[in-house]
């Protein structure tokens, strides 16, 4: 047991835990970016099936992440990659 506590002493500080969420929030918020960026019209993952994706968003329809006194019925959606 005596081990154990040394590698938790060594591995867990107070001091450090600031350092591992900001980390790990850091990782969160870039994959979470990452994977809406993938989803967007714009990037075309199958050539074969709709080479262009962002000829079907019909008029009225958000397609970004973002938007400042404008409304729109409708958000954009893909159905898969």
């Amino acid at each position: 047991m005596s081990r154990m506590r040394a590698l938790m002493k060594n591995w867990y500080s107070v001091e450090v835990l600031p350092i591992y969420v900001i980390t790990a929030a850091a990782c969160g918020g870039a994959g979470w970016y990452l994977y809406r960026l993938s989803t967007r019209p714009e990037v075309v993952w199958n050539h074969k099936g709709n080479p262009y994706p962002w000829q079907s968003i019909e008029q009225g329809t958000n397609t970004k992440l973002m938007n400042v006194n404008q409304k729109f019925e409708k958000e954009y959606k893909r159905d898969r990659f």
